[in-house]
């Protein structure tokens, strides 16, 4: 049993604006992938970490990956959807110079995820590895949640407030054996993350907690916050 970890890019980001796509954003001066991949990279237990890529992604060429040389690999199989891209990584990494069999475990990480560090991925590893199901990294809600109703104009208001109690927000590395999260993607295509698949197929994933500073870049804002992040870890490293 080993573990390997899967980063799907192939998105466009097109909440961030502007016309580079969002993984290769300037952040602390490298793109923005690289910091998720050297966490991924830093972990021993992770043997390889594979990146998904677009197949006519011209754009990570530019950069250098020289300090993670032996740690990454590139597959240019990305598809429409986050989904598809994890699907086509999974079956992919099947025929790859590394073996990875279908009890092995995968941890899918979002390319956006910048801060995450090599002890969130530990705390998951210990947390899932025994696991018959595998799990997640997530946060409980703190804040109340609003639901809006339908708005043209941009003036939603609220309909219903939504009790937090026993709600998580879903992170990555999402967790699972390689066999039985690709066919539970092959069975449930159309889901936005790796646990609501594993859920398709009645089961229930582990739920690990993390912190806040595992935020996903989304928005122009969340960007600076990153920076801020990183900053703040090299001073006090």
């Amino acid at each position: 049993m080993s573990y390997f970890a899967l980063v799907p890019a192939a998105g466009s980001g097109f909440r961030m604006g502007g016309s580079l796509p969002k993984q290769y954003l300037p952040l602390a001066g490298r793109p923005l992938i690289y910091h998720a991949l050297a966490a991924l990279a830093a972990v021993p237990a992770i043997e390889r970490v594979f990146v998904v890529l677009a197949p006519d992604d011209n754009e990570w060429a530019r950069h250098d990956w020289t300090p993670l040389s032996g740690r990454i690999e590139v597959l240019r199989c990305g598809g429409e959807t986050r989904a598809a891209s994890v699907t086509n990584g999974l079956r992919a990494m099947r025929q790859m110079s590394v073996a990875v069999g279908p009890e092995d475990w995968l941890l899918v990480h979002d390319a956006a995820r910048a801060c995450l560090t090599a002890d969130h991925v530990t705390v998951l590893i210990r947390a899932v590895g025994d696991d018959p199901v595998g799990g997640i990294l997530a946060v409980p809600l703190a804040d109340t949640l609003k639901q809006g109703g339908d708005a043209t104009d941009g003036n939603a208001r609220i309909v219903a407030t939504i009790p937090r109690e026993r709600l998580w927000q879903a992170q990555t590395p999402q967790m699972f054996r390689h066999g039985m999260l690709l066919g539970a993607l092959e069975f449930a295509p159309a889901v936005t993350d790796e646990a609501s698949a594993i859920e398709a197929l009645g089961l229930t994933p582990k739920l690990v907690a993390s912190d806040m500073t595992n935020f996903k870049v989304t928005y122009p804002l969340d960007l600076q916050l990153a920076e801020l992040i990183l900053r703040q870890r090299e001073k006090e490293a």
